[in-house]
C-alpha cells in the first residue's frame, strides 16, 4: 500500500535487504507520541517510555496479516511508572496508556531520560489475537527496561527470530515531543555470516535513532544508512504504511463496560443521585452518564 507522504505525517517503511536475507521496518512517529503525551499529560520520562512502546507496537502491528488481528504489548515493572499497555491493529493504528502518567526522576548516567529507572524490573507480555480460539501469548523478563533491548530479547527467545530493535523519543525544552521513531531489523534463517558481521558493525557505529532523526533522516534513509552497503543488493522498499494514535472507544463501548460491573455497583451509583464520568484508559476521553441513563443501563445488567 502506497501513500502520499508529507513531512509531518507518521509512517512506517517495510523493506527487505541483502537479497531478502533481511526484513526491516522503520518508522517516524512524532505526531503519534505527541498525541499520547497530550492525552495522558505525561511527564517527559513517561512520554519517552510510552512513545518507545507505541512505536514498536505500530511496527509489530503492521507485521500482522489479518484485518481483525490485534497486538497487545504490556509491561509490568517495579519502578514508579508501574508499567504500560499498548495495542495495535494490522493497519498500524495504535493506542496506549501508562499506569502512572507523571514520574519525576533525575537523568541517568548518560544524561538521558531514565526510562529504565521509571519502568524498573519486570516482565514484557506480547499478546497476538488472530481470531483463533486462544490468542498467542509470549512473556519475557525485562533485560534492561529500556524497551528496545527488551523487544530484541523477546524476538530472539519467544519467536526465535534474531532481531535488532532501535527506538527513540527526543523531547523539546517545553516537554513536547521533538522526534520519535524506530526500526526493527530481522534476519532470515538463510542469512550469510558476512551479512551478519556487516550489520553488527553498522549497528555498533550508530549513535541513536533520535540522532538519525535529528539529522533529518526519514525512515527510508535510516534503513539505507543501516542496510544499503551490507552487500551489492541494497534495500528494496515494499510498503509505505501510515500510522497514527487511534482509539476506537465510544459511549456505547463504555456503556458495555459499566454493564459488566453488575447490578449492585450500578444501583449504588444511581442511589448517589449524581451524574458519573467514565474515562477511556487508552485515550483519556471522558464520557458522562446521567442518573436516567444509568437506570436504563441497570435494566441490561446482570446481578453480581
Amino acid at each position: 500500500m502506497k501513500i502520499e507522504k508529507n513531512e509531518n505525517q507518521d509512517y512506517i517503511i517495510r523493506a527487505t535487504a541483502a537479497n531478502q536475507q533481511i526484513r526491516a521496518f522503520a518508522a517516524t512517529t512524532r505526531n503519534m507520541v505527541e498525541e499520547a503525551r497530550s492525552r495522558h499529560d505525561t511527564s517527559p520520562v513517561v512520554t519517552a517510555a510510552l512513545g518507545r512502546l507505541l512505536t514498536a507496537g505500530a511496527m509489530m502491528g503492521s507485521m500482522m496479516k489479518g484485518e481483525k488481528d490485534l497486538l497487545t504489548l504490556q509491561i509490568h515493572g517495579s519502578g514508579p511508572m508501574k508499567g504500560m499497555t499498548v495495542t495495535a491493529d494490522s493497519r498500524a493504528n495504535v493506542k496506549g496508556y501508562p499506569y502512572e502518567p507523571v514520574v519525576m526522576l533525575p537523568a541517568n548516567d548518560k544524561g538521558k531520560l531514565d526510562v529504565a529507572g521509571a519502568v524498573g524490573i519486570g516482565v514484557l507480555n506480547v499478546i497476538r489475537d488472530m481470531g483463533m480460539k486462544e490468542p498467542y501469548n509470549g512473556q519475557t523478563v525485562l533485560q534492561t527496561s529500556e524497551i528496545a533491548e527488551d523487544l530484541t530479547y523477546y524476538f530472539a527467545t519467544s519467536e526465535q527470530i534474531p532481531s535488532s530493535v532501535g527506538l527513540g523519543v527526543l523531547m523539546e525544552r517545553d516537554n513536547t515531543v521533538k522526534q520519535a521513531g524506530g526500526f526493527i531489523i530481522q534476519l532470515m534463517p538463510y542469512v550469510e555470516e558476512e551479512v551478519i558481521m556487516a550489520l553488527e558493525k553498522k549497528l555498533a557505529d550508530m549513535h541513536s535513532v533520535t540522532a538519525l532523526l535529528e539529522e533529518g533522516k526519514t525512515p527510508e534513509m535510516i534503513l539505507r544508512y543501516l542496510l544499503d552497503d551490507l552487500d551489492d543488493h541494497g534495500i528494496e522498499v515494499l510498503d509505505t504504511i501510515p500510522t497514527a494514535f487511534y482509539c476506537n472507544c465510544d459511549k456505547k463501548r463504555v456503556e458495555k463496560a459499566i454493564i459488566s460491573i453488575g447490578k449492585k455497583d450500578i444501583k449504588e451509583m444511581i442511589e448517589d443521585g449524581k451524574d458519573i464520568e467514565v474515562k477511556c484508559h487508552f485515550c483519556n476521553t471522558a464520557y458522562s452518564f446521567t442518573v436516567e441513563e444509568l437506570q436504563e443501563i441497570l435494566k441490561q445488567a446482570k446481578s453480581k
